[in-house]
């Protein structure tokens, strides 16, 4: 068949579907199958069949002899009608039509109507291959998807949850098997899924990945500690006191007569500016701390090699100073020293607070303190717990408000402040932390209720290179400088120290400025990873722990909602109570329902 002028009523192909030519003046009009007419030019028509075509619902599907048809027409070209005729006996409108509908389909025959090709046989078994692994993903994937609409899945199922997983994770942000399922593609989706089928169980920790932390350890070799002159100190008894069970002990504390030593582990002695270790660390920007593992900012040979207690002798960076008669930090100094620290926990140091040196310790810890309270400081006192996981099992462990907790505390405090004056007084540019006051003046809060209140009053700490004061400490000036194994920006003012006790270059302010920006941009996804983690431990618990009952206190009330703060948990819910009742009310609670995706703890009012 040659391509020729459609006439009226003659079968054409308009954009892959029949049509029949109505009438033809200077274009072409003809009617669609659905009934529709459109005017049309000659160039966008394809002829089929001559005609006559009275009804386009005359074509009908047709039985005939493909396979034989295709035999008889490898290796040689052809057109519609004969094509027609080999297939079907006959060429009209009817067989016109299904024969191009196997040109259209492909496996045997392409070309145009008036020039047909059939294709080779190794063509053709590629094309079929091909068909068949498609048609059966297709089904396979019906069938996955049926199974998990019913939450039950086979092991083959595990690599087609990727996508959901990667969702789940926060490494992807759309999921082609939600969206199959009909369901929003949502983190809290994905994670649904993936407990409801069991890929993941209860244990799966999905936060610091969501957060787009760095997980894995750092992979790098610290240099061997360099044989160097430092004041000897190993001469005073250096306690590093810490929770029972701590693994990076990185601060200890001496006294010397009416002298604080504060011991910090001298990490810039091996991390220097720009290095390769000092890279990494700022990139980390901290420890990340999780419930069920530790990742160390700066590895696990680090916390090895310079760690407090850990061997006979260790590196430190010893801030020295003299309180006043009235808490004030006089007489400071700071040296690079060589220290041996016994490690004790903090239960232990309890025992021993009316021995000396603790004795001495915890009056000028008191002393410290009090002037704090007297320039302001609040202090909050919510009840604390230590969320542990071992062997898959979250265990919840309260943390007594120690004596020997606090005064440690008053004592890194004093470090801190003591640092700040340092660099201040000689020109070193350094972090400094800072805290803006409260819109209003915050009076000391006297229960839980207002302690609870009191703190969204608080204004978010910020790093600066110049010393203000930090309200919510009730100091002048103040830096962090107690953890360089934990965190970067205590190891830069490490850096600067020692640089300008040794006479080395230190950064420049903007330098310094640079470092505190690429810290804090990491820093507040730890903090965030680290909450939504200890979190999410906290449920696993009461979700094993279904029988759960204990004691809240309300803290809020606001409407129909009361929030309430559950000590035994260091949790606080919101809880529906009927009627009126007061803050600091303490109530019997019950587990009712806990969903993890959500992060949803659901408790019932015993009384």
């Amino acid at each position: 068949m040659s391509e020729s002028t459609p006439k009226e009523n003659s079968l054409v192909l308009y954009k892959s579907h029949p049509a029949r030519v109505l009438s033809i003046t200077d274009k072409l009009n003809i009617e669609l199958k659905s009934g529709a007419t459109k005017r049309v030019r000659f160039k966008d028509l394809r002829l089929l069949h001559e005609g006559p075509l009275k009804d386009l619902g005359s074509l009908q599907p047709q039985i005939g002899e493909v396979q034989e048809a295709w035999e008889l027409l490898v290796g040689t070209s052809s057109n519609l009608a004969e094509l027609s005729e080999l297939v079907f006996g006959s060429h009209t409108p009817s067989t016109a039509w299904a024969a191009w509908q196997l040109v259209m389909d492909g496996l045997y025959f392409y070309g145009k109507p008036d020039e047909l090709m059939a294709r080779l046989p190794d063509e053709v078994i590629r094309e079929r291959e091909t068909r068949e692994a498609k048609a059966t993903a297709k089904r396979e994937w019906s069938e996955f998807l049926s199974r998990l609409q019913t939450g039950k899945i086979l092991p083959k199922d595990a690599s087609k949850l990727s996508d959901v997983e990667a969702l789940a994770r926060g490494k992807h942000k759309k999921s082609h098997t939600l969206r199959k399922l009909g369901r929003p593609e949502t983190q809290i989706n994905a994670h649904a899924l993936l407990l409801k089928t069991g890929y993941w169980d209860e244990t799966v920790n999905p936060y610091p990945d969501r957060q787009g932390l760095p997980t894995e350890p750092l992979r790098l070799s610290l240099p061997e500690l360099p044989d160097e002159q430092r004041l000897d100190l190993t001469h005073l008894d250096a306690f590093a006191i810490d929770d029972e069970g701590n693994k990076d002990p990185d601060d200890a504390i001496s006294l010397d007569g009416d002298r604080i030593w504060v011991h910090i582990a001298d990490v810039s002695a091996l991390v220097k500016p720009e290095s390769e270790l000092d890279l990494e660390a700022r990139g980390r920007g901290a420890t990340l701390y999780l419930p069920e593992r530790s990742n160390p900012m700066l590895g696990f040979e680090a916390i090895d090699k310079l760690g407090l207690g850990l061997n006979e002798t260790s590196p430190a960076l010893s801030f020295s100073f003299v309180l006043g008669d009235q808490g004030e930090i006089t007489n400071i100094d700071v040296a690079r020293t060589r220290v041996r620290v016994t490690r004790i926990s903090y239960a232990e140091a309890e025992t021993r607070l009316s021995s000396e040196p603790f004795k001495q310790l915890k009056t000028l810890a008191w002393l410290f303190r009090d002037r704090r309270k007297a320039n302001g400081a609040i202090q909050l006192q919510f009840p604390e717990v230590a969320v542990r996981v071992i062997e898959g099992e979250a265990h919840i462990y309260p943390l007594p408000a120690l004596d020997s907790r606090a005064i440690v505390t008053e004592c890194m405090l004093m470090a801190g402040e003591a640092a700040a004056h340092f660099a201040q007084q000689h020109d070193i540019p350094f972090p400094y932390t800072t805290q803006a006051s409260p819109e209003s003046p915050i009076q000391q809060p006297q229960d839980m209720a207002e302690m609870f209140a009191c703190r969204k009053l608080f204004k978010r700490s910020q790093m600066k290179t110049t010393p203000e004061s930090h309200s919510g400490l009730g100091l002048n000036h103040y830096s962090q400088v107690t953890s360089p194994l934990r965190r970067y920006l205590d190891l830069v003012a490490h850096q600067q120290l020692c640089a300008y006790i040794l006479g080395e270059t230190m950064l420049s302010e903007q330098e310094v400025m640079m470092r505190v920006g690429s810290a804090e941009a990491i820093i507040w996804k730890i903090r965030r990873a680290d909450r939504l983690s200890i979190t999410h431990w906290k449920l696993v618990y009461l979700k094993h722990h279904p029988q759960w009952c204990g004691r809240g206190i309300v803290v809020e009330r606001r409407g129909p909602r009361t929030t309430v703060l559950i000590p035994e948990l260091g949790l606080d819910v919101n809880v529906s109570i009927a009627g009126s009742i007061k803050n600091n009310s303490e109530i019997d609670l019950a587990v009712e329902k806990i969903d993890l995706p959500t992060l949803s703890a659901y408790f019932r009012a015993q009384n």
